[in-house]
Order: structure tokens, then sequence, then C-alpha cells
């Protein structure tokens, strides 16, 4: 349990530490900026696929592998629902949005946190969920792409606000407010990953499911979307190789 406690610190600290990169650098130029996202992309895709959706099938085996293919579809579609509730990240960030920052509308920018915010819960949940099997190595390389991945996110977070006249306390507040959500998600996933082991080959591949749908309708979309797909590309295949490597290390 204090692994995990601690996990969930990390995970909703991470953001937090990408907020506070965030006042320091307020404008990340795109190449840096995507090319930091398709490490992190490339990171938990490995974590999703080795960490959560092979150890499930493991457990299955080929007679309960439909249980892996219906957990990661839920996943899928549950994050897919949200996106049809809140607009996509990259279309309210303001990162690609070169000129007029200044005039951005305060209810676009705090849906925009919202989106963030709604996004972190299954995100925490993926942390936490990894926990209920017996391969603790795996667990923490799911939450090391987390944490990964919520650095430049937490970093997105604060500019938009700042242009948008919202104040700097304030606008750590609310991103400290995202960062708890995740931890709370953590918790909510390793209470379900525990609840039964009937339940969880599911539990696994749900939160694989939906850290897929994040990367690919999300990070993927917005790190090819400036220009530069080459260096993105790469930097998505050396975060991938670099979670097999950590894999291998501590299996």
């Amino acid at each position: 349990m204090e692994t995990v406690l601690l996990t969930a610190l990390g995970v909703g600290g991470s953001t937090v530490v990408g907020a506070l990169l965030g006042f320091i650098f307020k404008k990340i130029p795109h190449k840096w900026n995507d090319a930091i996202l398709s490490f992190a992309a490339g990171v938990m895709f490995a974590a999703a696929t080795v960490g959560l959706i092979l150890p499930a099938v493991d457990q299955t085996g080929l007679r309960g592998i439909w249980q892996v293919v219906l957990g990661i579809l839920v996943g899928a579609v549950f994050l897919n629902l949200m996106d049809l509730l809140v607009p996509h990240l990259h279309k309210l960030s303001g990162l690609q949005e070169e000129e007029h920052r200044n005039n951005q509308n305060i209810n676009h920018v705090f849906l925009f946190v919202l989106a963030i915010a709604i996004h972190n819960l299954p995100e925490g949940m993926a942390a936490g969920v990894s926990f209920g099997g017996e391969n603790t190595g795996h667990a923490l390389s799911v939450a090391f792409g987390i944490m990964l991945q919520n650095v430049p996110e937490g970093m997105v977070l604060i500019s938009p606000m700042l242009l948008a006249g919202v104040s700097r306390t304030r606008t750590f507040l609310i991103a400290l407010t995202t960062s708890l959500i995740e931890v709370a998600g953590t918790f909510i996933g390793y209470a379900a990953g525990t609840a039964s082991e009937l339940l969880l080959p599911f539990a696994l591949s749900f939160a694989g499911g939906t850290m897929l749908y994040v990367i690919c309708d999300e990070m993927i979309p917005d790190t090819h979307a400036h220009g530069y797909e080459r260096p993105a590309t790469y930097s998505l295949i050396v975060g991938f190789i670099l979670m097999i490597v950590l894999q291998a290390a501590v299996a």
C-alpha cells in the first residue's frame, strides 16, 4: 500500500512539476513540445501494452481473451464519450494559435482545464489498477509512463490561464486540483484492481484501452500537426524502446 501511495503522489506530483515548469517556460517551441510529448507517448504505449494488456492476456489465456478485448474497447469508448462532452485538448490549449492569444475566451480556457481534469481520472486509474497484479515492476513502469506524460501536460495548463488574466496563485491552485484528481483516480483504480481477481484482467485491459485512446486520439495527432513529424516519430520510438529495456530490467 505504501508503494501505491507513493505512486499516487508521484503521478499527481508530476503534473505539479510540469505546472511549475510552465511558469518558467511560458512558451515552448512546437519542435521541442512535439518531441517531449512524442517521447511520453512512446513510453505510455509500451506501458499500456507490456505493462497492462499483455499481463491481462497472460491471466486469461486464449479462452478468456474476450475479457481483454472487451476491456480495451470499453476503455477506449469510455474516453470517446468524454471527448463528445469535452472538446479536444489541442483545440482549447491555445498552442496552435500564434496570434491574438491574449484574447482567448476565459470560458474556453476553463473548459480546457476541465478537459485535462477529466482525462486525469482514467490516467490515475490506469496507474492504480496496475498494482492489482503480482508484477510490481509492470505497475511501476505504467506509473512512470503516465508521470512522463503529465509533465508536459502540466506545462500546457499554465500559459492559457495566465494569458487569459488568471492570477498566478489561482492558476497554480487549479493545476494542483487537476493533479489531486489523478491521485484520487490512482486509489480508485487500485481498489478496483484488488477487489476481485476475476475482474483484474478486464480492469487492466480497460486501463490499457484508455491509455491507447489518449495516445492515438490526442498525443500523436497533436505532435504531427506542426511540421515536425519526423522528430516526433523518432522521439516516440525512443520512448518505446526505453520502456522495453526497463521492462526487461525489472522482469
